[in-house]
């Protein structure tokens, strides 16, 4: 059996039928993200973080009746970027994108998002009535597409990775057969993503082919006095960033796959996931951070039943675990 590899693009969109796009202001030094799959795909959740910022979260629940998603919407702005699932809404419904309940409808498409805080990095918030992320919403789905960039773009335009620069980053991993598995990432963790000294990652063993730089090549096995353990230090300069705040932090993630799971797999699928964060952020979960990773399939490939069926769902797991890991040092690395 050949060892796993990425996908073509080593982005999200190997999962066929998935498109992405940014859109990011400058000036407000902040943007969203929105991930596309306008059918409607089967969808879960999982929220690990303290201090948490979601929309529609509670729809992908597998007791509720509609656990499917039109798109996943990531955004700066805090409270203030829940708007930009608006646009999003807005601009797949036009399409005519969504269910309708009633002839003659508009079409109503379910989004569910997520945001990060990036309220104090110095840009422009002095939007008055008139936040920018509706519009900012609706330019994501304008320019979404099957490549996209990496780094301070959309999302993770205003990010930080403790004290250095976040950003957007993505990953897949093809585990044959058909199945593929993605992760996209917006990363503002208080945590952080360097080993002590600032210079390898955390997710440094799970890196395939240089894609953040080499380091698993480079560098070999880390130092071993280096304490896998260690806490979040008490930093006067997290301090005075205010990082030490409920919600100030986040990492935002989507892992999407081709196998046709049922909302309670794509909620173990996203629950696996969520170690890919503690893989490559440390700490992770914390009282600081809104921590959500949210799960779509886009049923492609059938997977079969009972106990096989089970062990499939243990791999998916444990390959968007490890893809997560490499998409968060993937976005911090092109941020930098």
């Amino acid at each position: 059996m050949p060892h796993p590899r990425p996908g073509p693009r080593n982005l999200i969109t190997d999962v066929r039928g998935l498109t992405v796009g940014h859109a990011t202001d400058e000036a407000v030094r902040s943007g969203v993200t929105a991930l596309l799959c306008p059918e409607g795909w089967v969808g879960a959740v999982d929220v690990r973080g303290g201090g948490p910022g979601i929309r529609e979260s509670d729809v992908l629940r597998p007791e509720n009746n509609f656990s499917r998603a039109h798109a996943i919407t990531l955004s700066g702005g805090s409270v203030f970027g829940l708007g930009a699932a608006d646009g999003v809404t807005t601009a797949l419904s036009a399409a005519g994108h969504g269910i309708r309940l009633a002839a003659g409808s508009p079409a109503i498409p379910i989004v569910p998002g997520a945001v990060l805080h990036d309220l104090g990095n110095g840009g422009d918030k002095a939007w008055g009535l008139d936040p920018p992320y509706r519009a900012l919403g609706m330019a994501a789905v304008a320019a979404a597409g099957e490549d996209f960039a990496l780094g301070a773009v959309g999302a993770g335009r205003g990010a930080m990775a403790g004290l250095h620069k976040g950003g957007v980053g993505s990953a897949s991993l093809d585990l044959d057969d058909g199945l593929v598995v993605g992760a996209l990432v917006a990363v503002n963790p208080v945590g952080s993503v360097y080993m002590p000294g600032g210079e390898t990652f955390w997710a440094w063993p799970f890196e395939i082919d240089d894609e953040f730089g080499g380091q698993s090549s480079r560098k070999g096995a880390p130092d071993p006095s280096v304490r896998a353990t260690d806490p979040v230090p008490d930093d006067s300069k997290l301090a005075a960033l205010g990082r030490f705040n409920a919600g100030a932090n986040t990492t935002l993630a989507v892992v999407a796959t081709t196998a046709a799971l049922t909302t309670a797999e794509a909620t173990r699928l996203a629950m696996m996931a969520q170690d890919g964060l503690a893989r490559a952020i440390r700490p992770v979960h914390t009282p600081f951070d809104g921590d959500v990773v949210f799960a779509l399939s886009s049923g492609a490939v059938e997977i079969g039943e009972g106990p096989a069926r089970s062990l499939t769902i243990a791999k998916l797991g444990s390959a968007a675990a490890d893809t997560l890991a490499r998409a968060i040092a993937r976005g911090v690395y092109s941020a930098r």
